[in-house]
């Protein structure tokens, strides 16, 4: 909270582009600037331009300005899935105890998560106290759906990360934050989850009906708030969340300009965010190398390949530019072309497997989860599907799902950590055998947070403050 509390202000650029579209392909320059200072609608574009700063989570490293996906978005997740480890083989997050209060797993997506939410609601409430005079009453409605379908998004990741998100009625829910924070309302409770998913869907919902439609994948649209609606009721799997999950992404496919790229690795060693399949990413600023340095440094790589990834990708054509072979260490190569620096937070790809996931887990027709499954599988260069053809069982589907989410969203946005999650606690531990309870399905509150917010409540089961 105490980063949080330091960026009341908004994150903005020093100066007003000349249009919206300059302003997102030039991150900001400046990390802070009085909230105070939207007083048009240049200036709340300005203004909204800083939420897209904070959910690229942008800041220096190696004293560059750069965008840090890669901690908090990536790289974690994939530890905590299994998937990667640290050369030396210590790092397995469960095995070893390493996830504690004070741990860099559970700071590395609290604070971002908080810190989104934060400068959203500020831009929120100096849009919608704008004068008529002042703003177009659509470009109103439009920043405020895209800042609060950020507010959603950040919401939901404090969710998935530090809250019961499986038991709606449990009381480890979120502090939810409905405006910006100052010494007044910085301290609170969290609440139920059903709060927090009430909540978040209401943001999502305005951000459906308002956000612009038209194409774009570095700025929100109407299609990314229904991939963001689907990819929070998968993961809640509620009585009738199925349903609509398959009713969101049917639209998306069917209806959005979206496509799928015909070759996979093009999104992520030439293309970048020039695909048409990338939904919503994040822009670099010219010479980071914080990507880099995260899959590569130096010539050797900090996270490798574990056994079980190793086991996912035999006879994978993926397999010759997925990994790399680098000072006999099996490193992850997915980045390391042209376009490295990309963060890349929704692909078409996600609403296909998640069409074909709801459609299996709703007891559907698998011949047609099954073809949602091979076109992914296709554009990743796999033309024998017999595995995928003998899944006869929702059961064996289910898990042939899960093995190319992992495969195809490797090291993003956390989608192969809550792919695993969704499954029962047995086939969890059968998956991932250090996995010993479902306490360990979410990270422990930070230590820090006690401190400055003792009304917060109780640590999470099976972690100490």
């Amino acid at each position: 909270m105490k980063n949080i509390f330091s960026l009341i202000t908004i994150v903005m650029i020093a100066y007003a582009l000349s249009s919206c579209k300059d302003q997102l392909n030039a991150l900001p320059s400046q990390e802070k600037v009085d909230g105070n200072v939207v007083v048009d609608q240049k200036s709340a574009e300005v203004a909204l331009n800083g939420v897209y700063y904070q959910f690229a989570e942008a800041g220096t490293y190696r004293s560059v300005p750069s965008t840090k996906t890669a901690d908090g978005h990536e790289v974690t997740q994939a530890h905590l899935a299994g998937l990667v480890e640290d050369p030396n083989g210590n790092k397995n997050y469960f095995k070893n105890n390493l996830i504690t209060p004070n741990s860099f797993v559970a700071t590395s997506i609290w604070a971002p998560a908080y810190n989104l939410v934060n400068t959203a609601n500020s831009v929120i409430t100096a849009v919608t106290d704008l004068p008529t005079s002042k703003i177009t009453e659509s470009r109103r409605k439009s920043i405020i759906a895209e800042a609060k379908f950020m507010r959603a998004y950040g919401h939901a990741r404090l969710l998935w990360y530090y809250a019961e998100y499986k038991d709606p009625d449990s009381k480890y829910g979120v502090f939810l934050h409905t405006k910006p924070i100052n010494t007044d309302n910085m301290a609170g409770a969290r609440g139920r989850v059903k709060d927090a998913y009430d909540f978040i869907l209401a943001d999502i919902d305005e951000a459906i009906q308002n956000a612009p439609t038209s194409f774009a994948n570095i700025t929100v649209t109407s299609w990314t708030a229904k991939a963001l609606k689907a990819r929070v009721l998968i993961n809640r799997g509620a009585a009738g969340d199925y349903n609509n999950v398959i009713t969101l992404t049917d639209d998306i496919i069917k209806n959005s300009p979206y496509t799928l790229e015909t070759n996979l690795k093009d999104i992520f060693l030439s293309k970048g965010l020039s695909s048409n399949e990338v939904m919503l990413g994040t822009v670099p600023y010219a010479g980071q190398v914080n990507k880099r340095d995260n899959y590569l440094y130096f010539g050797t790589p900090p996270i490798v390949a574990t056994s079980t990834l190793k086991t996912l990708l035999e006879n994978d054509p993926r397999v010759s530019w997925l990994l790399k072979n680098n000072q006999n260490y099996i490193g992850i190569a997915k980045y390391l072309g042209s376009q490295v620096e990309v963060g890349y937070m929704f692909r078409l790809t996600e609403v296909y497997l998640m069409q074909a996931e709801a459609i299996t887990r709703n007891n559907g027709n698998l011949s047609t989860a099954k073809t949602l499954l091979k076109t992914v599988m296709q554009k990743a260069g796999i033309s024998d599907f017999s595995i995928v053809e003998n899944a006869n069982t929702a059961d064996n589907l289910m898990m042939e799902i899960y093995k190319e989410t992992c495969k195809n969203l490797l090291c993003e946005d956390g989608q192969e950590w809550q792919a695993l999650l969704r499954f029962p606690l047995s086939t969890i531990q059968t998956l991932r055998p250090s996995i010993k309870s479902k306490n360990q399905f979410i990270l422990p509150i930070p230590s820090g947070e006690f401190l400055l917010n003792p009304s917060i409540g109780e640590q999470n089961p099976g972690y100490t403050k």
